[in-house]
């Protein structure tokens, strides 16, 4: 008989962005390296693109250490006061993209961060062109960010990440297995997270370790929903 299922807690997990815990890769080295590069930096207003889950909320936040600067969240830019909001050193804005239903603040954020020679950095998924702008000055300005991508991550970063993201929820987890899903996951590292999550969350509803067959279930699961 089966041992009975528990049920999982939704415990809080918060992974760590400190710059020691960022694993660089050629994938990511441009971006890695405009980070490191500031403030010797083409433009003032740069823009980071890459999928979801390939380090641009880590970079992110590693600029705002490095630079003595403010990590803003695109979704928050419409609450705040874009006078008080482009204050400091320097600016990262996270998701840029989630800011558009607030054109007129991100417009006028943009223009007292220019006016006061503030470097801003951007992140987002795409070019602004696909981020469903319509007011044609605000397009006009994120066009003249200078534009660094992060590329697909290479099998042995996404082991890598994989072997990060179980050691962070303390899940004992063996090397052989870890090459095994990512071998069969999709390169990204988005989805690597949400694997590791929903093993996260079984190995605890069965009260025992990370097994194959537990991975093979959550991969077959995951080609599934894409399908």
């Amino acid at each position: 008989m089966s041992a009975p299922r528990q049920l999982p807690l939704p415990l809080p997990h918060s992974p760590s962005f400190a710059r020691e815990d960022f694993l660089a890769a050629p994938s990511n080295a441009a971006a890695l390296a405009l980070i490191e590069s500031w403030p010797r930096w083409p433009a003032p207003l740069m823009l980071l693109t890459g999928p979801a889950g390939a380090g641009k909320s880590h970079l992110a936040a590693i600029f705002a250490q490095v630079s003595g600067g403010r990590l803003l969240a695109g979704s928050d830019l419409a609450a705040l006061d874009p006078d008080a909001a482009s204050q400091g050193p320097a600016l990262a804005l996270d998701d840029a993209e989630a800011a558009g239903g607030a054109e007129a603040v991100f417009f006028h954020w943009l223009n007292f961060a220019r006016a006061r020679g503030v470097a801003v950095l951007m992140t987002a998924k795409a070019a602004p062109d696909l981020w469903g702008i319509a007011t044609p000055d605000l397009l006009s300005r994120l066009r003249l960010a200078p534009m660094v991508e992060i590329a697909p991550p290479e099998p042995e970063l996404v082991e890598a990440v994989l072997a990060k993201l179980f050691s962070d929820r303390q899940l004992s987890v063996e090397p052989s297995l870890i090459a095994y899903i990512a071998r069969r996951l999709d390169r990204s590292l988005g989805a690597a997270r949400k694997l590791v999550e929903t093993l996260d969350a079984e190995a605890l509803a069965q009260g025992r370790k990370v097994t194959r067959a537990m991975a093979a279930a959550a991969l077959n699961s995951a080609e599934e929903e894409e399908s």
